[in-house]
């Protein structure tokens, strides 16, 4: 992958889970845009070594850090510390999509 891309060239979504399109890779980080539709959920896990923003882009999210869960609407942020329970959900109605940056790579 280079080293400029679009949103619009990776952004899909699949009606059987949220989806997650990378956008960057490299050996210290990565970027993805997650993908979900109404409904969907990405289940509270913890990565032990690594660190996760999440940025709003579309939508509305429901996001966990470390078992509290606010709203976030486009242009809010979240960050989970390595060892911290993270999720996400979509409560709708519409889709939501969320840039996502995790450091070191787990």
């Amino acid at each position: 992958m280079g080293a400029f891309t679009t949103l619009d060239e990776h952004a899909v979504f699949s009606a059987e889970k949220m989806a997650k399109c990378n956008l960057f890779d490299s050996q210290n980080m990565f970027c993805d845009v997650y993908c979900f539709e109404p409904g969907q959920v990405q289940k509270a896990h913890a990565h032990a070594h690594s660190d996760k923003i999440y940025f709003v882009l579309e939508g509305v999210a429901d996001i966990e850090v470390g078992g509290e869960t606010r709203r976030v609407e486009p242009g809010g942020l979240a960050h989970a510390a390595p060892g911290v329970s993270h999720g996400v959900s979509n409560p709708g109605p519409g889709r939501l999509k969320i840039l996502v940056f995790m450091a070191p790579k787990p």
